[in-house]
């Protein structure tokens, strides 16, 4: 206990030391200039004068001037003469060189205030991104010779059993051992619902166990779990700059030499044309000048309006992979969505059985033994339906998959046929013509050549695909369409009841490329796509903006795509566009406000109009209400 005490005490200590060296140099130079300030305009004692006053200043410019020294020594060693940190050296030192030491001091300081109060933003806007990196589990209890042992997740390897208890995190991604628990998904999903995982079924590195212990078999190190790429998605994310970002970058590069050349003439200039020429006012006007142009308020605020997008997205489960997506996702006027695992569960349920001249059971047990061969959504409904009404399960043998079609193969002796009705057409097996009709998904049946009946197969909307649509429509979207593999008539008929504009069903994986490409070859569209992962690789990485849904386990979806949201909900599409559009605005207002104040004082500070002080608000005014709209995304309700 003592020794937990010392720790906390030891962490304490670090943190005060780390944060005196951060917050300090600012601190005391702002103590030493306002006492400077009081005695040269109140108390105005004989001594602070002369070398004591210019020592005073020197000694309050020092700490906050050093560390702008190296990094501009640094950047010049580099080869790169003109950034921000030089013109605030020159600006400084010029302010000194004509006795204006208060001035010279504070345009430091607030610069440096300005610089922390961006490192704290950044952390800000960090935070919710490595909220994520806080469900991390430090340790793993796992089943080694006989008994539980604890051990970093990094050791624990594919097969092993561990235990997690209630209310710990799961630290590798595993099936599930145990009968059955719910689990928080909040970390992975941003969804607050508690989600309820059944034996057998997958559990993630990351999730929180809530009623019971429980044991996982593990299925994936801990580098490959889920957690672990999409921490690292979301950490590469900044590195994937927005065009916006990129422009001012390249425009700071240019723009401050052309500055510091502008300034440089304003103080050379008036020389040869004006009458009463006095250098110190003129290079007044000229530091004036340069402390109001230095881009800091863009340099800082964009990068950190992305960031603020990337941060506020990750809330809601959306991970952006990188600021050129909340740019390109703000543009998108049309969506183009897979039904399948989108808008639909995905979960095939029989519904209905209709046999001819055999009883129920029987049908259904000699179907399900061919079925049970096929890994088709419709196979595995087909197959788990028999297994939960617990009668025997039989195998069939020969079997053989006739794509587009369905299944041969033999059951007890005899050959048996399931599939859709271009099966039977193929086999010239007579079959009712009522069975073209029926809009949903059909499983027809054929044994030893004679129609035998069939099962209705068919698959529940999402509770919220109705919501999503509708949202997209308020959002803007001109065309929403969706595309599927399955039957046209159940695709048009879940269209309808959407209120979707066009479907196309009975597509396979290359016509769906080829529905996209038609779409792109009208310019003015811009098209996401948005699909279930593992079949949609190719028409996600065709669209301008991928969309995988619901892909926390995916690792297709994860790689191709350029949006990830990590929930089933569709309707968390809309707000992936809204956090991109509310990005967008703040980074544009952001530009729009640097350029107009600066531009205001510019012209005032070349004629002579405005004074440093007015110059540190164009500067570091600016950069901070700059960085405080930047933050605000992270408040905005999506």
């Amino acid at each position: 206990m003592a020794h937990q005490h010392d720790h906390d005490e030891d962490h304490e200590q670090n943190k005060n030391t780390r944060n005196w060296r951060l917050y300090g140099p600012a601190l005391s130079s702002l103590l030493l200039l306002l006492i400077g300030i009081v005695l040269d305009n109140l108390v105005k004692p004989a001594f602070f004068d002369g070398y004591i006053r210019l020592a005073w200043y020197i000694l309050a410019y020092i700490p906050v001037g050093w560390p702008v020294m190296r990094e501009a020594g640094e950047t010049i060693i580099k080869g790169d003469v003109f950034t921000e940190f030089t013109l605030m050296l020159v600006a400084t030192i010029g302010a000194f060189f004509i006795k204006q030491y208060p001035e010279g001091v504070a345009v430091m300081l607030f610069y440096t205030i300005g610089e922390l109060f961006q490192g704290a933003a950044v952390k800000q806007a960090k935070r919710s991104i490595t909220a994520l990196m806080d469900v991390r589990p430090e340790s793993a209890s796992v089943l080694r010779e006989g008994k539980y042992s604890s051990v970093k997740p990094e050791t624990v390897q594919i097969g092993e059993t561990i235990q997690i208890k209630a209310g710990e995190k799961v630290p590798l991604d595993g099936t599930l051992l145990s009968e059955g628990s719910s689990f928080n998904t909040a970390a992975l999903t941003g969804e607050s619902k508690p989600r309820s995982i059944q034996k057998d079924e997958q559990v993630l590195a990351g999730m929180l166990n809530l009623e019971k212990v429980i044991e996982l078999n593990v299925s994936k190190k801990f580098a490959d779990s889920s957690l672990a790429r999409i921490l690292d998605m979301v950490q590469h994310a900044t590195a994937r700059k927005a065009k916006t970002e990129l422009f001012i970058r390249h425009f700071a590069r240019i723009y401050t030499p052309i500055v510091f050349f502008l300034a440089v003439a304003l103080v050379a200039i008036p020389y040869f044309v004006v009458s009463d020429y006095v250098f110190s006012d003129w290079l007044y006007r000229g530091l004036v000048f340069l402390v109001v142009s230095c881009p800091c308020a863009l340099v800082i605020s964009i990068p950190l309006g992305y960031f603020g997008g990337i941060g506020a997205a990750s809330k809601h489960g959306i991970l952006f992979k990188g600021g050129n997506f909340l740019d390109l996702i703000s543009k998108v006027n049309t969506v183009v969505m897979d039904k399948t695992g989108t808008l639909t569960q995905g979960v095939f349920k029989v519904q209905n059985i209709v046999t001819q001249g055999m009883d129920e059971s029987s049908f259904m047990t000699v179907l399900a033994a061919l079925e049970s061969n096929s890994t088709h959504p419709i196979a595995k409904a087909v197959a788990a339906y028999q297994k939960d009404s617990e009668s025997e399960i039989i195998k069939a043998s020969e079997t053989e998959e006739i794509a587009g079609h369905g299944l041969q193969g033999k059951v007890n002796g005899k050959s048996v046929l399931a599939g859709n009705t271009k099966l039977l057409k193929k086999f010239g097996v007579p079959y009712d013509a009522v069975l073209e009709t029926i809009p949903e998904s059909i499983v027809v049946v054929a044994i030893d050549q004679q129609y035998a009946g069939y099962v209705l197969v068919a698959d529940e909307l999402k509770p919220d695909a109705g919501d999503a649509v509708a949202a997209l429509k308020q959002a803007g979207v001109k065309d929403t369409i969706m595309l599927s593999g399955d039957k046209n008539a159940i695709t048009q008929q879940i269209a309808t009841q959407l209120g979707i504009g066009q479907a196309y069903g009975d597509l396979l994986p290359e016509q769906k490329v080829e529905r996209v490409e038609e779409l792109k070859k009208d310019q003015g569209r811009v098209i996401a796509f948005v699909g279930d992962g593992i079949n949609d690789a190719p028409v996600l990485a065709l669209s301008d903006v991928g969309i995988a849904m619901g892909a926390m386990g995916s690792d297709a979806a994860i790689e191709t795509a350029d949006v990830v949201i990590q929930t089933d909900r569709p309707s968390r599409i809309a707000t992936a566009i809204q956090i991109g559009r509310a990005t967008r605005r703040i980074v544009f207002q952001n530009v729009g406000l640097a350029f107009a104040v600066k531009a205001a004082v510019l012209i005032l500070g070349a004629g002579g109009l405005a004074t440093m002080w007015e110059a540190v608000f164009a500067d570091v005014g600016v950069a901070m209400l700059a960085i405080l709209n930047a933050v605000r995304i992270q408040r905005m309700k999506f």
